[in-house]
């Protein structure tokens, strides 16, 4: 089996490829871009993603900063080498954000979710409290703040999933406290501050994502559970490209938007597929909830096309990852949860 990728860093590259489309919009902005959180899953690949967009549309001179803890040095060099300029910082210190640097964009892509269950302060100590302080931080700023499709509540599969104007229904602390990032932001938009919330389920990156944990499942030759039988799921290159993209939506309005890909995906299907891909025999466990996560993003993809890697070919390059042995996070997305405890 031949893979499109053989190491980490050509799948880095792949998801820093700006499109025509990024670059024009970045070619209509101006000043620098604060990523608040970028030492996440998907952070590194969206600093070096803008990094590309703007030198692409001819901002070279506006800069990239790349906020984050950074106690894993060798990722942050990585991004200084790319023209990223890492941040280390403490969000959660003493509450004082005036050491951040200025910037006329942020991306705010902070958040408590796995843990939260045993320690529910966190979650909305960091998902609630906190874009406070940014929000206070930066008042004039285009603020495009990631939220999460567990805002809503699990609906009908043949429902095609929730919209954007459909009433949130959050369950569990995790849930609720990024409900009460979204409300926190719209306050700061009320004052003035525009603000996108991006309302986004389950990027995939190869390393990580729900097709790594049913491919992991099926790889070890373990059942794989399909009481949560269908989900979304997204190319992360195209989740950071529209981040950006957002920024140029932001609002006192509040532009809110789902971010997903266009399928609602049977994970029975997934499963059999990255099987077949694999050589690999595939059995199940359980049965198909009538309900799921599930998002509507028409809107997004009227807005910024549909994503540029389609989900046939997001298993199949999942299954080449897996069977090359190529490196995964350890940090399952536990989409199978039904209760809301992470």
């Amino acid at each position: 089996m031949s893979s499109v990728f053989n190491s980490e860093s050509e799948l880095e590259d792949r998801l820093a490829r700006p499109s025509a489309a990024l670059v024009a919009d970045l070619a209509g902005g101006s000043g620098d871009l604060v990523v608040l959180g970028a030492g996440g899953k998907m952070g590194p690949s969206l600093c070096r993603l803008a990094r590309r967009g703007l030198d692409a549309a001819g901002r070279s001179g506006d800069r990239v900063y790349a906020v984050s803890r950074w106690s894993d040095r060798t990722a942050a060099d990585a991004l200084a080498t790319d023209g990223v300029e890492p941040v280390a910082f403490d969000l959660l210190g003493d509450g004082d954000l005036a050491g951040l640097p200025d910037a006329s964009d942020v991306i705010f892509m902070v958040g408590a979710k796995f843990g939260t269950a045993a320690a529910p302060y966190l979650a909305w100590m960091v998902n609630a409290v906190l874009p406070a302080a940014v929000a206070r931080r930066y008042p004039a700023a285009r603020i495009a703040a990631f939220s999460t499709g567990n805002v809503y509540p699990m609906v009908p599969v043949a429902s095609g999933g929730c919209v954007e104007t459909d009433p949130t229904g959050p369950v569990g602390d995790y849930a609720m406290s990024c409900l009460g990032r979204e409300q926190v932001f719209a306050h700061a938009a009320s004052r003035g501050t525009p603000v996108a919330v991006l309302r986004l389920n389950y990027a995939v990156d190869l390393r990580y994502g729900v097709l790594a944990d049913v491919g992991q499942a099926v790889l070890a030759g373990e059942p794989v559970d399909v009481t949560t039988g269908h989900v979304n799921v997204v190319w992360q290159g195209y989740a950071n490209e529209v981040a950006l993209r957002s920024l140029g939506h932001a609002s006192a309005d509040v532009f809110t938007l789902n971010l997903t890909g266009p399928e609602t995906a049977p994970v029975r299907r997934i499963a059999a597929r990255i099987g077949e891909r694999l050589g690999r025999p595939v059995s199940y466990a359980g049965t198909e909830a009538p309900t799921a996560l599930l998002n509507d993003a028409t809107r997004c993809h009227a807005l910024f096309g549909y994503p540029d890697v389609p989900l046939g070919t997001l298993i199949d390059w999942q299954a080449d990852w897996l069977a090359a042995g190529l490196p995964i996070s350890g940090k399952p997305t536990k989409f199978a949860v039904r209760d809301g405890r992470f």
